[in-house]
């Protein structure tokens, strides 16, 4: 697995020794952050990312490598929080990125951590946790009322986009999907 664009192109990222984590691969994540690129004016640029089920962290580095202000990780595995906390040391990341030991569907509240403006939700397939971190991180203020949010899915049995929250695109990749939302709540909590 490497970071397949900006600064950090061609480095590579520690990986999971187990099937436990699937990390995003280097294809679909650099579909992912051209469509992000070309269809939504560059969001990472500038952005302050919140990586829900982080894994090896390669969705929140990429956006930092391709110019992202701050990553916030969050993760409740103890495999991935060590591959967190390698890539993070190996890239330099500890004055704009921050690990956190979550359950990414119970977030809590946000304060006074201001919220995020572009957010990654990579589950493991398959178990409606993407619904429902969405929800806990408007519900707990995580997000900016108009941040972009890009699920990873299964394409069966399939995400279902929660109440308030605005589905802009859907895109199938064999038997993965891509899902880019807005989150549409006028006032964050």
């Amino acid at each position: 697995m490497r970071i397949v664009g900006g600064r950090w192109r061609s480095r590579a990222l520690a990986s999971p020794r187990t099937d436990q984590i699937r990390p995003t691969s280097d294809r679909l994540r650099e579909s992912l952050f051209n469509i992000l690129a070309h269809a939504y004016d560059d969001p990472v640029r500038g952005a302050r990312v919140l990586d829900l089920f982080a894994g090896t962290g390669a969705l929140g580095i990429e956006a930092l490598s391709r110019g992202a202000e701050f990553a916030l990780f969050v993760d409740d595995g103890s495999e991935a929080r060590a591959l967190l906390r390698e890539n993070v040391q190996t890239f330099g990341l500890g004055g704009t990125s921050k690990v956190y030991r979550r359950d990414a569907t119970k977030l809590g509240p946000a304060a006074p951590m201001p919220p995020f403006g572009l957010m990654f939700a990579d589950p493991p397939y398959g178990k409606g946790l993407a619904e429902l971190a969405l929800v806990s991180a408007r519900d707990g203020g995580w997000l900016l009322p108009d941040a972009l949010i890009v699920v990873e899915e299964a394409t069966e049995p399939g995400f279902k986009t929660p109440e308030g929250f605005e589905e802009l695109d859907r895109r199938r990749y064999d038997a993965t999907e891509i899902v880019v939302l807005r989150n549409a709540v006028a006032d964050v909590k």
